[in-house]
């Protein structure tokens, strides 16, 4: 029976552990399996395009993913292109590596479930390619560029004890009220520019 999961918030000491890795009688077991359909219930309650274990208290290699289109629709077509955001459908990455990344080129607000109100701007990697396993413990290669690398990348930081704010400009941090009544409307270059550390 799945149940919606509460969503720790940044000061609970799991969110700044390294999460431990699953074994693969672990992943195909039932309480994970039981695990992710909540973690998808709490993803899509929230709503949110990813969610690690750490983030629901258990301090396990484990993230679920998920961006479907309804999630832009206050994003112009031309913010969609500069983000590169695509579909992604739902899925789970189980002990996930990164094995190759860009350099940390591009930057967007980024917000966080469990940082809620708030954004700034993070530098990531534009492409990267992650090894990992499913949820059936099978090996699985990604490639992924613009906003599902991003993705990728913000969630494995939570499996390694990060968050954004760790890696964000500093200056840009701001609440979600803040940024759509002050900056919403302004380029990107333009925010850039203001922030520059």
């Amino acid at each position: 029976m799945t149940m919606l999961l509460k969503l720790l918030q940044v000061g609970e000491p799991v969110l700044r552990d390294r999460a431990r890795p699953l074994s693969s009688e672990e992943i195909i077991s039932d309480p994970i399996q039981e695990l992710i359909s909540s973690m998808r219930d709490t993803l899509r309650d929230a709503p949110g395009v990813g969610l690690a274990a750490p983030q629901v208290g258990l301090p396990i290699q484990l993230a679920i993913i998920e961006d479907p289109p309804e999630y832009w629709t206050e994003l112009s077509a031309s913010e969609l292109a500069a983000r590169e955001r695509t579909a992604v459908p739902f899925h789970i990455i189980i002990n996930p590596r990164i094995t190759f990344a860009g350099e940390p080129s591009l930057e967007f607000f980024e917000g966080c479930l469990s940082l809620s109100g708030f954004t700034a701007l993070v530098p990531r990697s534009r492409e990267i390619t992650v090894e990992c396993l499913d949820e059936r413990a099978e090996m699985k290669t990604i490639r992924a560029s613009g906003w599902y690398a991003r993705i990728l990348q913000h969630e494995i930081d939570h499996l390694n004890g990060t968050i954004y704010i760790d890696r964000m400009r500093t200056r840009s941090f701001m609440s979600l009220d803040n940024y759509k009544r002050n900056w919403k409307s302004e380029s990107l270059e333009e925010i850039r520019k203001k922030f520059s550390n």
